[in-house]
């Protein structure tokens, strides 16, 4: 197994396309006794937006912990082309309601990784979760608690949680999932946006609208890479049904 954090050019092997911002090659993953994902190969290119689509138990959850540093391969490589350690936004279902954080609070645990937990802010820091709520559109729901908002509000929360570490890859675990339409319109933009503004985006996605308006997707059934392309040549209506309906 082996990870590698490139803040420089990448190696020989890929420098005729300095367009990769992950590379993974016969990658595996699991945990104590369950191997989740199996030998994939895969690129992720820099400035798109990548989404991980995948019936329930395909792997999606656990090849983004991978990606984000918090699941470690078990063999194979894989290899990050960019200088800051990515952003992970977890499902909204993975953040208690009963936390006593308001919204503002949730945001600053994003820059824990440069100051660490709890922690004063300096004027950088605060400047980056300033930001990061104006980005969403929830600076004036600041002082709420986290557990009083929308599902969508929620959502924006941690997204701007995600922002406020000012990474330029950003993982997101079903980031649509239980929002009403205009929720997940707004978060599609926002997403959009975010690649125009030199953002890496990948997110495991059950929206196949979400996933249709991807730059990419990395197709996965069983923990294997089924397929992987422009959303338009891979998510077929004969594909899909393979992949969902067929054991």
């Amino acid at each position: 197994m082996k990870i590698m954090f490139k803040k420089q050019g990448p190696p020989p092997a890929v420098a005729e396309n300095a367009t990769f911002r992950i590379r993974i090659a016969q990658l595996s993953a699991g945990y104590a006794g369950h191997p989740v994902l199996h030998e994939l190969d895969a690129d992720i290119r820099a400035l798109t937006t990548t989404a991980l689509v995948g019936p329930n138990g395909s792997g999606k959850s656990t090849l983004l912990g991978v990606l984000a540093g918090v699941i470690q391969p078990t063999a194979g490589t894989l290899h990050h082309f960019g200088g800051r350690p990515p952003a992970f936004v977890p499902q909204r279902g993975a953040v208690g309601d009963a936390l006593p954080l308001t919204v503002r609070q949730t945001v600053e645990m994003g820059r824990w990784g440069e100051r660490g937990p709890w922690r004063r802010l300096t004027r950088q820091d605060r400047a980056a979760v300033d930001s990061a709520l104006d980005r969403l559109g929830i600076a004036d729901l600041a002082a709420r608690q986290l557990g009083e908002l929308s599902g969508g509000q929620r959502q924006r929360a941690l997204i701007a949680q995600g922002l406020a570490q000012e990474s330029d890859l950003l993982l997101l675990d079903e980031p649509t999932t239980g929002l009403d339409p205009e929720a997940r319109e707004r978060i599609a933009t926002l997403l959009a946006d975010l690649v125009d503004d030199g953002v890496t985006v990948v997110h495991a996605t059950h929206d196949l609208d979400a996933a249709r308006s991807a730059d990419a997707c990395l197709l996965l059934r069983e923990g294997r890479l089924v397929g992987q392309g422009h959303p338009e040549q891979l998510l077929t209506p004969s594909t899909l049904a393979r992949i969902w309906h067929f054991g």
